[in-house]
């Protein structure tokens, strides 16, 4: 069986590390130096259930509140990885700005999304609680992960509402 095409964009604010993220995840290793993104695209094939995937992941430029979003990212797309730093209050702001923008793009109602807190090796500069994230996603249907690309962790977490 071929494998199946997905493209996903992953999106959220300016230093949050969304290209790290995409590095460790397609690469395996953790890139130190931060580079502002232009938008980059990176390609990996993974197994899920049985089925190969062939991944195109768009790493797009740090969005904020003023940003316009370009309509690619409502075409082909078939889910989204929205990013958000867990010592930036202003990145968590700014991803549920980015959600409502999306929802308008596409004129859906729901759109496939898993919410990525990063950065939690940083846990002593922790401001948005695992909670909040968590409530965030629910409310949005998605699946919430809380991720360190630093140290290539990533957790799923049960929280009790």
């Amino acid at each position: 069986m071929p494998p199946k095409q997905r493209k996903i964009a992953i999106m959220g604010y300016r230093s949050v590390g969304k290209s790290s993220l995409s590095i460790q995840f397609v690469e395996g290793q953790f890139v130190d130096s931060y580079d502002p993104t232009i938008e980059n695209t990176f390609v990996k094939t993974t197994k899920v259930n049985n089925q190969e995937y062939d991944l195109k992941l768009v790493d797009t430029a740090g969005q904020d509140e003023y940003s316009i979003l370009p309509t690619q990212y409502s075409m082909d797309i078939h889910g989204y990885v929205l990013v958000y730093s867990i010592t930036s209050p202003k990145s968590f702001e700014i991803i549920q700005i980015i959600y409502d923008k999306l929802l308008d793009m596409t004129g859906k109602v729901h759109v496939p999304v898993v919410l990525v807190g990063n950065k939690k090796d940083l846990h002593m500069d922790r401001v948005v609680t695992q909670e909040e994230g968590k409530r965030l996603a629910d409310s949005w249907k998605a699946v919430f992960l809380e991720a360190s690309a630093k140290q290539n962790e990533v957790t799923s977490k049960k929280v009790s509402s």
